[in-house]
């Protein structure tokens, strides 16, 4: 074989994989598009508040608070027995906890339901002064510093809010501020079913 002839054979494959590398530079953006926008069209349907939890329908966790300071009732799960309730996981640090506080304020004003209070990871004196500021619509806040307990209701961040039935079983998790509209919608329907 000549040089001629292997010079030959090797031109039409290095213009063959020019074509390729040029084809696959324009698939793979689109690809790559295609992938992003599905997964975005995925994300706005999700209800990102209810993210599934693996205590529903389970019995709250075994756990003993002491209130937060200037308060005289802490929270254990012997406390969660007996009515439909619900638990609150709120910090003095939280904005959307501040956002959701006026609803619990008028939860505790009109009796629609009893809300206990877990404090998690706050400043003792930044909890107190906090409820002192905004009102205590809390039956019962227990005060977690440390966070061991939030950790056994697998809190992702706060606030969360818990629907516990009479028998101390969990049937909702709300991850973020609770609003009215959600309240109206979807909490307030599965109280008055527990109630039956």
């Amino acid at each position: 074989m000549t040089d001629e002839n292997l010079s030959g054979d090797a031109a039409p494959s290095s213009r063959s994989t020019v074509s390729v590398f040029r084809q696959v530079g324009f698939v793979l953006p689109v690809l790559i598009f295609t992938g992003v926008a599905v997964a975005f069209a995925i994300g706005l349907n999700l209800r990102p508040g209810e993210i599934p939890s693996v205590l529903i329908d389970k019995p709250v966790p075994v756990f003993d608070l002491p209130p937060v300071k200037g308060r005289d009732l802490g929270l254990s799960n012997t406390n969660l027995t007996g009515e439909v309730s619900l638990v609150n996981i709120w910090a003095s640090w939280c904005t959307e906890c501040r956002k959701e506080h006026p609803l619990f304020m008028e939860l505790k004003r009109t009796g629609v339901v009893t809300v206990h209070g877990l404090n998690y990871k706050d400043k003792p004196d930044d909890a107190s002064d906090w409820l002192d500021e905004l009102g205590d619509p809390y039956t019962r806040t227990g005060a977690d510093i440390d966070g061991r307990v939030g950790i056994d209701w697998g809190v992702y961040g706060v606030p969360e809010t818990f629907v516990i039935d009479r028998s101390g079983m969990i049937r909702y998790k709300r991850i973020g501020a609770l609003t009215p509209e959600v309240f109206r919608q979807e909490v307030l329907p599965l109280l008055e079913s527990l109630r039956q």
